[in-house]
């Protein structure tokens, strides 16, 4: 089983694009989307839900208003101002808290209890690609990074059970601790990123970030035609940092036909847009899986 990550540094690279093209060519796989603040590869994959999970992480105090005896030490002791006086008893902000549990431990009657919080669902669905395991976490809520480490396991857990070859991640954008969560134990990140300057600079930390956990990586330069000389220092650098170069992909107004048609790229036109996407796989596929080429 070969574990890949597509991730990008930044957003608005083509990564999801990208990624459900791999979805259509690659065979006998489990997806997972990884962007689990803004997730978007379900509306290129047509999934169908089998299964929804309750997503739980951290506690949330709560005090119980009829066996309160409203002595306040509770209040005294939060330090993030989270339990407010209402009327006979205290109340806890749910907003404010943050399930440190002090007020809890505290409490000369016991009457406060740490309830665990529903950040979000996660879900197993089937799609014309295969099994597709993917979440939404709640408004306002925390713990990405678990909800990533979460989904990934059961994706793993179910490509070990249907033996599988592949689990093709959908990584979130930027370097933060989902991408970690994305980024961890796989066998090869693919970065996508675009000939700008702010594409090159995201693309070199993402490059540190995977090179410090010893992931290989390859590169995809996505609408490489519309900035060349950009394109050049990228692939420079990539070369510098001892990253293979997947492909170059040109830039196309049809990319916007396939997204209304909400369906995968490649099974939209057979352009030259499709023939770098499966060039592209076609290195991904027979990439090594194995230590990174530099030392960190």
């Amino acid at each position: 089983m070969k574990q890949i990550v597509v991730i990008s540094g930044k957003g608005g690279t083509g990564k999801t694009i990208f990624t459900a093209s791999l979805a259509s060519l690659a065979k006998n796989k489990v997806m997972v989307d990884c962007d689990v603040d803004a997730a978007d590869l379900h509306l290129l994959l047509s999934p169908r839900v089998v299964e929804t999970h309750e997503f739980r992480s951290g506690k949330t105090a709560w005090i119980d208003p009829d066996t309160c005896i409203a002595c306040g030490e509770c209040a005294e002791v939060c330090r993030f101002d989270a339990i407010r006086r209402a009327d006979d008893h205290f109340v806890v902000d749910p907003l404010a808290c943050e399930g440190c549990g002090l007020c809890a431990r505290i409490c000369p009657v016991e009457v406060v209890a740490m309830r665990e919080n529903i950040c979000g669902q996660w879900y197993l669905s089937d799609t014309p690609y295969g099994p597709f395991v993917h979440a939404r976490l709640g408004i306002a809520q925390e713990n990405s990074g678990k909800l990533v480490a979460c989904i990934r396991q059961k994706a793993k857990e179910l490509a070990e059970t249907r033996r599988l070859d592949y689990v093709i991640i959908d990584g979130p954008p930027g370097i933060g601790c989902p991408v970690l969560a994305s980024l961890t134990d796989t066998n090869l990140a693919v970065i996508v990123t675009e000939p700008t300057l702010s594409g090159i600079h995201d693309a070199r930390r993402v490059m540190e970030l995977a090179r410090h956990f010893r992931i290989p990586a390859g590169l995809v330069i996505n609408k490489w035609d519309i900035n060349p000389e950009r394109s050049r220092e990228i692939e420079d650098l990539c070369a510098r940092e001892g990253v293979h170069l997947l492909g170059r992909i040109p830039f196309s107004k049809r990319v916007a036909e396939s997204l209304i048609r909400a369906v995968p790229y490649v099974e939209t036109a057979d352009d030259e847009v499709s023939a770098a996407i499966r060039a592209a796989w076609d290195k991904i596929d027979s990439e090594p899986a194995g230590q990174n080429r530099r030392a960190p």
